[in-house]
């Protein structure tokens, strides 16, 4: 899926669509900019790794962004119900690296983000199983 631009398209984004701009810039390292535009202001989040506050997660993810230039995301499904929307995605924190498999779910109001859920899966090198993880 082409990278879709942080500023306001000519008709208003759906859902899934601003799901998928915002995991987009996020990796691309512009989150302040996403968080700005798309988070709403009681937004919280379940990565068992971090405070579950908007500020802590939006450091971590300028953090990894700022050590992780080649960073790469490709979103494989996103799905929208109602106020629901989730991304499966791969993403490969370097060019080298098989990455991982991983899974937003957001949740809106209003149009803004204001609570995300995350779960990853490593991508073994060798796997038994010849369909693959996509």
């Amino acid at each position: 899926m082409n990278m879709l631009s942080i500023e306001q398209q000519s008709k208003p984004l759906s859902l899934k669509e601003i799901s998928i701009s915002f995991l987009q810039n996020v990796a691309a390292g512009n989150v302040r900019e996403v968080y700005q535009k798309y988070v709403g202001p009681d937004f919280l989040h379940h990565n068992p790794f971090f405070p579950g506050d908007s500020k802590s997660l939006m450091i971590a993810m300028e953090e990894n962004a700022t050590k992780k230039p080649n960073k790469r995301f490709e979103v494989k499904l996103a799905i929208q119900e109602k106020d629901i929307v989730t991304v499966f995605s791969h993403i490969k924190q370097n060019p080298e690296d098989f990455g991982a498999a991983v899974v937003h779910i957001f949740r809106f109001k209003d149009n803004q983000i204001v609570e995300m859920w995350d779960v990853s899966q490593l991508i073994p090198e060798d796997s038994p199983n010849k369909n693959g993880m996509f």
